[in-house]
Protein backbone atom coordinates (compact mmCIF):
# COMPACT_ATOMS: atom_id res chain seq x y z
CA UNK A 1 0.00 0.00 0.00
CA UNK A 2 2.82 2.32 1.43
CA UNK A 3 4.64 2.10 -2.27
CA UNK A 4 1.32 2.77 -4.86
CA UNK A 5 0.50 5.62 -2.64
CA UNK A 6 4.18 6.77 -2.96
CA UNK A 7 3.37 6.18 -7.08
CA UNK A 8 0.46 8.27 -6.75
CA UNK A 9 2.55 11.29 -5.05
CA UNK A 10 4.77 11.12 -8.07
CA UNK A 11 2.17 10.82 -10.78
CA UNK A 12 -0.84 12.60 -9.50
CA UNK A 13 0.38 15.92 -9.12
CA UNK A 14 1.19 16.30 -13.15
CA UNK A 15 -2.34 14.89 -14.20
CA UNK A 16 -4.27 17.26 -11.47
CA UNK A 17 -2.63 20.25 -13.18
CA UNK A 18 -3.87 19.25 -16.64
CA UNK A 19 -6.92 17.93 -15.10
CA UNK A 20 -6.90 22.37 -13.85
CA UNK A 21 -5.98 22.93 -17.36
CA UNK A 22 -9.34 21.34 -18.82
CA UNK A 23 -11.54 22.60 -15.96
CA UNK A 24 -10.38 25.94 -16.60
CA UNK A 25 -11.02 25.52 -20.08
CA UNK A 26 -14.82 24.46 -19.07
CA UNK A 27 -14.75 27.38 -17.21
CA UNK A 28 -14.34 29.18 -20.23
CA UNK A 29 -11.28 31.05 -18.71
CA UNK A 30 -9.36 29.73 -21.43
CA UNK A 31 -10.24 30.29 -24.88
CA UNK A 32 -8.71 28.77 -28.06
CA UNK A 33 -6.32 32.52 -28.54
CA UNK A 34 -4.90 32.40 -24.50
CA UNK A 35 -3.85 28.65 -25.38
CA UNK A 36 -2.69 28.79 -28.72
CA UNK A 37 -0.37 31.23 -27.52
CA UNK A 38 0.19 29.90 -24.34
CA UNK A 39 1.38 26.70 -26.03
CA UNK A 40 3.45 29.41 -28.45
CA UNK A 41 5.30 30.80 -25.32
CA UNK A 42 6.08 27.75 -23.27
CA UNK A 43 7.54 26.40 -27.09
CA UNK A 44 9.57 29.22 -27.99
CA UNK A 45 10.54 30.93 -24.44
CA UNK A 46 9.90 29.32 -21.60
CA UNK A 47 10.79 25.49 -22.67
CA UNK A 48 14.21 26.64 -23.96
CA UNK A 49 14.98 28.49 -20.82
CA UNK A 50 13.91 25.76 -18.66
CA UNK A 51 16.23 23.65 -20.86
CA UNK A 52 18.96 25.87 -21.38
CA UNK A 53 19.32 26.90 -17.00
CA UNK A 54 18.99 23.13 -16.03
CA UNK A 55 21.40 22.12 -18.24
CA UNK A 56 23.76 24.90 -18.51
CA UNK A 57 24.34 25.04 -14.34
CA UNK A 58 24.82 21.34 -14.14
CA UNK A 59 28.02 19.92 -14.06
CA UNK A 60 28.20 17.74 -17.73
CA UNK A 61 30.62 15.02 -16.88
CA UNK A 62 28.38 14.15 -13.92
CA UNK A 63 24.75 14.09 -15.60
CA UNK A 64 25.42 12.88 -19.49
CA UNK A 65 25.35 9.12 -20.01
CA UNK A 66 26.36 8.30 -23.21
CA UNK A 67 24.30 4.80 -23.38
CA UNK A 68 21.04 6.38 -22.03
CA UNK A 69 21.49 8.64 -25.29
CA UNK A 70 22.50 6.01 -27.42
CA UNK A 71 20.29 3.03 -26.21
CA UNK A 72 17.50 6.04 -25.84
CA UNK A 73 17.89 6.58 -29.34
CA UNK A 74 17.56 3.26 -30.45
CA UNK A 75 14.43 2.92 -29.17
CA UNK A 76 13.50 5.54 -31.11
CA UNK A 77 14.56 4.39 -33.98
CA UNK A 78 12.95 0.87 -32.86
CA UNK A 79 9.87 2.42 -32.91
CA UNK A 80 9.23 3.71 -36.42
CA UNK A 81 10.99 0.75 -38.29
CA UNK A 82 8.20 -1.06 -36.14
CA UNK A 83 5.75 0.98 -36.32
CA UNK A 84 5.72 1.67 -39.80
CA UNK A 85 6.53 -1.85 -40.94
CA UNK A 86 3.71 -2.83 -39.52
CA UNK A 87 1.46 0.17 -41.40
CA UNK A 88 3.20 -1.70 -43.99
CA UNK A 89 2.60 -5.03 -43.73
CA UNK A 90 -1.40 -4.50 -43.32
CA UNK A 91 -1.74 -2.11 -46.13
CA UNK A 92 -2.56 1.22 -44.75
CA UNK A 93 -3.12 3.99 -46.66
CA UNK A 94 0.02 6.70 -46.83
CA UNK A 95 -2.01 8.96 -44.55
CA UNK A 96 -2.98 6.56 -42.05
CA UNK A 97 0.64 4.51 -42.48
CA UNK A 98 2.60 7.92 -41.53
CA UNK A 99 -0.30 8.97 -38.81
CA UNK A 100 0.09 5.72 -37.44
CA UNK A 101 3.77 5.73 -37.32
CA UNK A 102 4.53 8.65 -36.04
CA UNK A 103 1.97 8.28 -32.93
CA UNK A 104 3.59 5.16 -31.66
CA UNK A 105 7.19 6.36 -31.07
CA UNK A 106 7.46 10.36 -31.10
CA UNK A 107 6.31 11.06 -26.97
CA UNK A 108 5.48 14.31 -25.03
CA UNK A 109 8.72 14.89 -23.90
CA UNK A 110 9.08 18.09 -23.03
CA UNK A 111 5.73 18.95 -21.52
CA UNK A 112 5.16 15.61 -19.82
CA UNK A 113 8.19 13.75 -19.42
CA UNK A 114 10.05 16.32 -17.94
CA UNK A 115 7.17 16.75 -15.33
CA UNK A 116 7.07 13.27 -14.14
CA UNK A 117 10.85 13.10 -14.41
CA UNK A 118 10.88 15.94 -12.01
CA UNK A 119 8.37 14.50 -9.47
CA UNK A 120 9.86 11.01 -10.03
CA UNK A 121 14.10 12.11 -9.12
CA UNK A 122 13.55 15.58 -8.15
CA UNK A 123 15.55 18.53 -9.37
CA UNK A 124 18.76 16.36 -10.51
CA UNK A 125 16.27 14.00 -12.62
CA UNK A 126 14.91 16.91 -14.24
CA UNK A 127 18.70 18.10 -15.00
CA UNK A 128 19.43 14.06 -16.39
CA UNK A 129 16.14 13.95 -18.38
CA UNK A 130 16.54 17.87 -19.84
CA UNK A 131 20.32 16.67 -20.93
CA UNK A 132 18.86 13.72 -22.47
CA UNK A 133 15.80 15.28 -24.31
CA UNK A 134 18.42 17.80 -25.78
CA UNK A 135 20.12 14.87 -27.69
CA UNK A 136 16.65 13.36 -28.54
CA UNK A 137 14.40 15.76 -29.67
CA UNK A 138 16.53 15.84 -33.33
CA UNK A 139 15.82 12.04 -33.74
CA UNK A 140 12.46 12.35 -32.96
CA UNK A 141 11.46 15.07 -35.18
CA UNK A 142 14.22 13.21 -38.11
CA UNK A 143 12.05 10.30 -37.67
CA UNK A 144 9.12 11.96 -37.39
CA UNK A 145 9.33 13.69 -41.15
CA UNK A 146 10.39 10.37 -42.63
CA UNK A 147 7.42 8.92 -41.20
CA UNK A 148 5.02 11.34 -42.41
CA UNK A 149 6.99 11.56 -46.18
CA UNK A 150 8.02 8.14 -46.85
CA UNK A 151 4.32 6.95 -47.30
CA UNK A 152 4.19 9.71 -49.86
CA UNK A 153 7.69 9.53 -51.49
CA UNK A 154 6.46 8.72 -54.92
CA UNK A 155 4.16 11.41 -55.29
CA UNK A 156 4.92 14.02 -52.34
CA UNK A 157 4.77 17.63 -52.90
CA UNK A 158 5.88 19.04 -49.66
CA UNK A 159 8.25 21.59 -48.62
CA UNK A 160 10.99 18.79 -47.17
CA UNK A 161 14.03 21.48 -47.03
CA UNK A 162 11.80 23.53 -45.38
CA UNK A 163 10.75 21.19 -42.75
CA UNK A 164 14.72 19.97 -42.41
CA UNK A 165 15.26 23.84 -41.99
CA UNK A 166 12.50 23.85 -38.81
CA UNK A 167 14.21 21.06 -37.03
CA UNK A 168 17.74 22.55 -37.24
CA UNK A 169 16.28 25.74 -35.63
CA UNK A 170 13.87 23.95 -32.96
CA UNK A 171 14.31 26.13 -30.25
CA UNK A 172 14.52 23.13 -28.00
CA UNK A 173 17.31 21.82 -29.79
CA UNK A 174 18.84 25.50 -29.82
CA UNK A 175 18.40 25.68 -26.15
CA UNK A 176 19.41 22.24 -25.43
CA UNK A 177 22.32 23.02 -27.45
CA UNK A 178 23.72 26.41 -25.43
CA UNK A 179 22.80 24.65 -22.42
CA UNK A 180 25.14 21.32 -23.26
CA UNK A 181 28.07 24.19 -24.85
CA UNK A 182 27.81 26.29 -21.49
CA UNK A 183 27.80 23.38 -19.22
CA UNK A 184 30.94 21.64 -20.73
CA UNK A 185 32.96 24.68 -21.17
CA UNK A 186 31.58 25.21 -17.14
CA UNK A 187 30.57 29.20 -18.23
CA UNK A 188 29.68 31.50 -15.49
CA UNK A 189 26.00 32.71 -15.31
CA UNK A 190 26.01 36.99 -13.87
CA UNK A 191 24.01 36.13 -10.41
CA UNK A 192 21.44 38.21 -11.54
CA UNK A 193 20.41 36.74 -15.18
CA UNK A 194 20.71 33.25 -13.20
CA UNK A 195 18.25 34.31 -10.38
CA UNK A 196 15.98 35.98 -13.20
CA UNK A 197 16.28 32.76 -15.43
CA UNK A 198 15.08 30.55 -12.06
CA UNK A 199 12.32 32.24 -12.08
CA UNK A 200 11.38 32.69 -14.99
CA UNK A 201 11.83 28.28 -15.68
CA UNK A 202 9.50 27.79 -13.16
CA UNK A 203 6.97 29.28 -15.32
CA UNK A 204 7.74 26.56 -17.81
CA UNK A 205 6.26 23.38 -16.47
CA UNK A 206 3.14 24.73 -15.33
CA UNK A 207 2.17 26.34 -17.84
CA UNK A 208 2.82 23.18 -19.99
CA UNK A 209 0.92 20.92 -17.95
CA UNK A 210 -1.81 23.72 -18.11
CA UNK A 211 -2.08 23.75 -21.60
CA UNK A 212 -2.51 20.52 -22.38
CA UNK A 213 -5.29 20.48 -19.92
CA UNK A 214 -6.98 23.06 -21.64
CA UNK A 215 -6.43 22.10 -25.15
CA UNK A 216 -7.67 18.18 -24.08
CA UNK A 217 -11.30 17.31 -25.56
CA UNK A 218 -12.60 13.63 -25.88
CA UNK A 219 -14.50 15.06 -28.83
CA UNK A 220 -11.49 14.70 -30.65
CA UNK A 221 -10.83 10.95 -30.24
CA UNK A 222 -12.90 9.90 -33.20
CA UNK A 223 -11.95 7.63 -36.50
CA UNK A 224 -10.73 4.61 -36.25
CA UNK A 225 -9.95 4.62 -32.49
CA UNK A 226 -8.88 -0.13 -32.52
CA UNK A 227 -5.96 1.78 -34.61
CA UNK A 228 -5.61 5.03 -33.14
CA UNK A 229 -5.35 2.44 -29.85
CA UNK A 230 -3.04 0.09 -30.97
CA UNK A 231 -0.61 3.16 -31.48
CA UNK A 232 -1.11 4.23 -27.99
CA UNK A 233 0.01 0.95 -26.46
CA UNK A 234 2.83 0.83 -28.55
CA UNK A 235 3.75 4.12 -27.50
CA UNK A 236 3.14 3.57 -23.91
CA UNK A 237 3.97 -0.03 -23.31
CA UNK A 238 6.08 -1.22 -26.10
CA UNK A 239 8.72 1.82 -26.11
CA UNK A 240 9.71 1.41 -21.85
CA UNK A 241 9.90 -2.22 -22.83
CA UNK A 242 12.18 -1.84 -25.74
CA UNK A 243 13.81 1.06 -23.21
CA UNK A 244 14.60 -1.72 -21.04
CA UNK A 245 15.97 -4.25 -23.69
CA UNK A 246 18.62 -1.71 -25.29
CA UNK A 247 19.50 0.13 -21.71
CA UNK A 248 19.73 -2.54 -19.51
CA UNK A 249 22.33 -4.20 -21.62
CA UNK A 250 24.16 -1.21 -21.95
CA UNK A 251 24.72 -0.96 -18.17
CA UNK A 252 22.66 2.14 -17.53
CA UNK A 253 21.42 2.08 -14.06
CA UNK A 254 19.84 3.81 -11.23
CA UNK A 255 17.89 6.62 -12.10
CA UNK A 256 19.31 7.27 -15.27
CA UNK A 257 17.85 4.15 -16.40
CA UNK A 258 14.18 5.21 -14.57
CA UNK A 259 14.57 8.15 -16.60
CA UNK A 260 15.52 6.37 -19.81
CA UNK A 261 12.19 4.04 -19.35
CA UNK A 262 9.69 7.35 -18.34
CA UNK A 263 11.13 9.55 -21.04
CA UNK A 264 10.20 6.42 -23.16
CA UNK A 265 6.81 5.84 -22.12
CA UNK A 266 5.65 9.29 -22.74
CA UNK A 267 2.15 9.80 -24.23
CA UNK A 268 2.03 10.41 -27.63
CA UNK A 269 3.17 14.56 -28.61
CA UNK A 270 0.95 17.37 -29.27
CA UNK A 271 2.65 18.17 -32.36
CA UNK A 272 2.05 14.67 -34.55
CA UNK A 273 -1.22 16.22 -34.78
CA UNK A 274 -0.27 19.27 -36.28
CA UNK A 275 2.86 17.96 -38.30
CA UNK A 276 0.04 15.11 -39.58
CA UNK A 277 -2.52 17.78 -40.47
CA UNK A 278 0.41 19.72 -42.45
CA UNK A 279 2.23 16.73 -44.43
CA UNK A 280 -0.66 14.97 -45.34
CA UNK A 281 -1.11 12.21 -42.74
CA UNK A 282 -4.38 11.65 -41.48
CA UNK A 283 -4.70 14.07 -38.65
CA UNK A 284 -8.51 12.27 -37.01
CA UNK A 285 -6.04 9.26 -36.02
CA UNK A 286 -3.00 11.78 -34.98
CA UNK A 287 -5.34 13.38 -32.74
CA UNK A 288 -7.24 10.24 -31.47
CA UNK A 289 -3.90 8.91 -30.40
CA UNK A 290 -2.69 12.05 -29.04
CA UNK A 291 -6.01 12.27 -26.89
CA UNK A 292 -6.22 8.39 -26.13
CA UNK A 293 -2.61 8.58 -25.06
CA UNK A 294 -2.63 10.97 -23.29
CA UNK A 295 -5.35 10.27 -21.41
CA UNK A 296 -3.86 6.17 -19.90
CA UNK A 297 -0.82 7.53 -19.75
CA UNK A 298 -1.40 8.38 -15.85
CA UNK A 299 -2.62 4.77 -15.63
CA UNK A 300 0.79 3.19 -17.19
CA UNK A 301 2.89 5.74 -15.23
CA UNK A 302 1.76 4.02 -12.51
CA UNK A 303 2.32 0.72 -13.29
CA UNK A 304 5.77 1.83 -13.99
CA UNK A 305 6.95 3.49 -11.30
CA UNK A 306 5.68 0.64 -9.42
CA UNK A 307 7.69 -1.93 -11.44
CA UNK A 308 10.80 0.20 -11.44
CA UNK A 309 10.89 -0.17 -7.80
CA UNK A 310 9.58 -3.42 -6.91
CA UNK A 311 11.93 -5.35 -9.29
CA UNK A 312 15.81 -4.69 -9.39
CA UNK A 313 16.24 -2.24 -12.23
CA UNK A 314 16.63 0.34 -9.69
Amino acid sequence: MRLFLDTIVIVLPVFLVIALGAGLNRLRLFDETFLHQTNKLVYIVFLPILLFYKIGTADFSSFFNGPLVIGSSLVIVAGFFLSYSYGALKGFSAPIRGSFSQGSFRGNLAYIGLAICLNAYGEEGLTSAGILMGFLVPVLNLFAILALILPHRNNHDGDIPGWLGQLALNPLIIASFMGIVWSFFKLPIPIIIDRSLNITAGLALPLALLAIGGSFSLKRIKGDLKLAGLASALKLLLLPLLAVIFLYPMGVRGSDLGIGILMAGTPAATATYIMAHQMKGDAELAGSIVMISTLFSALTYTVLLILLKTTSLL
